[in-house]
């Protein structure tokens, strides 16, 4: 697999520039589309901006809270916390809420900047392609965050390496066996997390 370079200063500048690229989009949207339907199946792209809020600024007592509140179950407890933010906050408050998480520099137990990076490219884009929205992402952040992915097991990635060969067209980056996928590295990352198989 080829890997990335970026040193973690690199990532946590990277993060507040999706951070700031995010919060731009998302100003610009209508309550209406607040309200539509994102790529994360039951959320709606309030709930998706609500969640990463909340994954900016961890508080490991809110995560005990949850998780027992959805029973142990992790995502459950992700989507159910996210969902319930949405709710009790307006959208005046989420973008003041999303643009306070700009210079925050926090990870959760057992995970590291690049999956706040990884997190942030993904959502975006869960919000960007159902309105339309053309949202590029840097290179060298894709390069990252599919490293994280692939590094920690998420997304059923593993599985997914074993069958495809994932080679990127737009730069050096590749990994897994199988039948090749050859596409630019903004799509595999998609492909990678899901978001291609919908």
């Amino acid at each position: 697999m080829t890997t990335s370079t970026l040193t973690t200063e690199q990532i946590w500048h990277a993060v507040a520039a999706e951070r700031n690229s995010l919060h731009d989009m998302v100003s610009a949207l209508s309550e209406t589309q607040w309200n539509q339907e994102s790529l994360c199946e039951n959320w709606r792209n309030r709930d998706v901006v609500a969640h990463v809020v909340l994954s900016a600024q961890p508080s490991t007592a809110a995560i005990l809270v949850g998780l027992v509140r959805a029973r142990g179950n992790l995502h459950g407890m992700i989507r159910d916390t996210a969902i319930r933010h949405a709710k009790s906050t307006t959208t005046a408050e989420l973008l003041a809420h999303l643009r306070a998480t700009v210079p925050l520099r926090k990870t959760t137990l057992g995970t590291t900047p690049a999956d706040r990076l990884m997190d942030l490219l993904v959502h975006g884009q869960d919000i960007a392609i159902p309105l339309g929205i053309t949202r590029e992402m840097p290179v060298g952040a894709v390069r990252v965050a599919l490293d994280r992915i692939c590094a920690a097991g998420t997304f059923g990635i593993r599985r997914t390496l074993a069958g495809h060969r994932l080679t990127a067209t737009d730069t050096e980056w590749s990994a897994g066996t199988g039948d090749p996928i050859e596409a630019p590295i903004a799509t595999l990352l998609l492909f990678a997390t899901g978001r291609s198989r919908q």
